[in-house]
């Protein structure tokens, strides 16, 4: 086809492929499957090399980067674009862009919330921007939910509706990835940069399907401080593991928390607590040594999302979380033991 097209026109051949990723990212953790996809994907690409006379220009688009190794073996004169400084703003949207090319649905969503145009602007800033691919560089917007909200005139949840990967899911618990760090991962440049299908570290896999961004970088280390980009990720992101760690389904999930949140402003802890204990109900988990993790990325799972809608402050070391919930009427004040007694924790607490 590219021979043909050249032969034809005289010009060289543009190629644009999205989503190359799709069918490696479908099958993690399927090994068989995997290696059948790479074996059909490496001769595709691999023609491209010999082809290299009739191409003008290549572009490859995907979610998440998988090893020159494993696909491109064949294709050794790809450059990666994904950390370079000269394209940050090339996915998103940037605060500039957004006054020089909306300053009127700004005025407008502003009306409609019934806001001012400070807040809304402070508003979408939360929720929306703080993608940096780059350390030391602009906040990035993210598009999809931007253009939602100008579309529908009002904030939600965009990014999430399109769906979010189960495989995101499925490799956080295979690997007994504790979400707790999530919120403060560092690592190099090389770890953000790989990834392998046979990949072992979810990390790579999390910050490159944009669920993590870089949040600060230490030069002289090489290394970077991640975090969640803003709300709408944060709050969906959470939202969305709550079913899949908790015995809880996806229709009664966002109502569940409700109830926590109204059983924590009136003082009912009674009801928190045997909720709490229905979540733990019939874990499946068969290993012991899981279930103090399991334990602990359900509450903290669970504290995040009750967190958005009072104040929550927690301090974890090894093996137990503490944990600090205010509301407008009550302090609580909760320290959890896996292998301890109920005293030992009450004397802690005073």
């Amino acid at each position: 086809i590219i021979e043909r097209a050249y032969e034809k026109t005289g010009q060289r051949v543009v190629i644009l492929v999205d989503e190359y990723d799709k069918p490696m990212l479908q099958a993690i953790g399927n090994e068989d499957l995997q290696k059948q996809f790479r074996d059909t994907l490496k001769p595709f690409y691999g023609a491209l090399k010999t082809m290299d006379g009739c191409i003008k220009f290549a572009l490859l688009t995907g979610v998440t980067k998988f090893g020159k190794v494993s696909v491109f073996s064949d294709l050794n004169n790809l450059k990666d674009i994904s950390m370079d400084e000269r394209f940050v703003d090339i996915c998103g949207i940037t605060e500039k862009e957004i006054h020089d090319n909306l300053e009127e649905e700004l005025h407008q969503l502003a009306e409609k919330q019934k806001m001012s145009y400070e807040q809304v602007c402070a508003e979408l800033k939360e929720c929306y921007d703080g993608y940096h691919f780059v350390e030391h560089t602009i906040g990035i917007y993210n598009p999809f939910s931007l253009l939602n909200t100008f579309d529908k005139m009002k904030f939600g949840s965009y990014w999430f509706e399109t769906g979010t990967p189960t495989y995101l899911v499925n490799l956080l618990k295979k690997h007994h990835y504790d979400l707790e760090r999530m919120a403060h991962e560092e690592t190099d440049e090389q770890v953000l940069n790989s990834i392998d299908s046979e990949s072992s570290n979810p990390l790579p896999v999390i910050y490159q399907s944009g669920y993590l961004t870089i949040k600060g970088y230490d030069e002289r280390f090489g290394i970077y401080r991640l975090g969640f980009p803003n709300r709408e990720v944060e709050e969906g992101f959470v939202r969305f593991l709550l079913p899949y760690y908790a015995n809880v389904n996806k229709v009664e999930s966002p109502f569940e928390i409700q109830k926590f949140v109204r059983e924590v402003e009136s003082g009912d802890y009674n009801s928190f607590f045997r909720r709490l204990q229905s979540f733990f109900a019939d874990t499946g988990y068969d290993v012991i040594r899981e279930q103090e993790l399991h334990y602990e990325n359900v509450l903290f799972i669970v504290f995040k999302l009750v967190g958005f809608y009072t104040k929550v402050e927690y301090h974890t070391s090894e093996g137990r979380i503490d944990l600090v919930l205010q509301t407008d009427k009550f302090i609580y004040v909760m320290e959890f033991k896996l292998n301890g007694t109920a005293e030992e924790a009450l004397r802690q607490i005073n």
